[in-house]
């Protein structure tokens, strides 16, 4: 019978469930007075601000008619915001 080939298979089938499993780890969440919070909950949240922000800004500068469409470039501002808060913020 071939015996060697028998723990072969267990090794094969150790590194299998070993690669399925490395993904596998805590949420990313922030504790905030006891309860938890995922973290591009905050990093929303700070991109609607600064879009807030930017376009006060640009208002009070008359500049307010470089973003045109409103609809579609401020949606994709917050988009691009939250994505450079989460980088900045939790992943570097």
């Amino acid at each position: 019978m071939s015996s060697g080939l028998r723990p072969a298979r267990h090794a094969w089938a150790i590194v299998m469930s070993c690669t399925t499993l490395t993904a596998c780890s805590d949420a990313p969440s922030v504790g905030v007075l006891g309860a938890y919070f995922p973290d591009w909950l905050f990093c929303i949240a700070g991109a609607v601000l600064l879009v807030a922000c930017v376009h006060v800004l640009l208002s009070r500068s008359r500049r307010g008619a470089w973003l045109t469409p409103p609809a579609i470039v401020y949606p994709a501002l917050t988009v691009l915001f939250a994505i450079a808060l989460w980088v900045v913020g939790f992943n570097l």
